[in-house]
């Protein structure tokens, strides 16, 4: 029987079976530049939103499927310096998000010092648009200096 994925990170799936996460912290800023004024307090201006962050904790326990792999193939993951696309387990596509940290606490070791169960916290930041107006940026690049060749 095919577990339900809670949340899928690039090709990683977060499932009930495996790397379950019991709580997700979602948090955003807004960001305010501080104006001084000559004579008056300074005036706060608006700049915009800030990038999202995410936080995920949760319970490896590994005796079931996944085992010890999981952390590592995060860590890797992150290591690879690329943007990875977030999907909601409901298919929502959150857009591109980087791996900021992995963490991980192993207990209830074995005789050889492996753990049974690894709690984790993995740290997510919102990559943000390239594109000007939210969309796909322009995979062709021009040429060198930004200028058009001329004949």
């Amino acid at each position: 029987m095919a577990e339900r994925i809670m949340l899928g990170l690039g090709d990683f799936r977060f499932e009930v079976g495996t790397a379950a996460y019991q709580s997700m912290k979602r948090s955003q800023a807004f960001r305010w530049g501080k104006q001084d004024r000559i004579g008056r307090l300074p005036a706060l201006q608006f700049t915009g939103p800030d990038l999202q962050a995410v936080e995920l904790t949760g319970v490896i326990h590994t005796a079931f499927r996944g085992g010890l792999g999981q952390i590592p193939r995060m860590r890797e993951m992150a290591a690879l310096g690329t943007p990875l696309e977030l999907v909601a387990g409901t298919g929502t596509v959150l857009g591109l998000w980087c791996i900021t940290e992995v963490s991980e606490t192993g207990t209830v070791l074995t005789d050889d010092g492996r753990p049974r169960k690894v709690e984790f916290t993995l740290k997510l930041q919102e990559y943000g648009d390239d594109a000007p107006d939210g969309g796909v940026p322009d995979e062709t690049p021009g040429p060198a200096g930004g200028e058009e060749d001329q004949p």
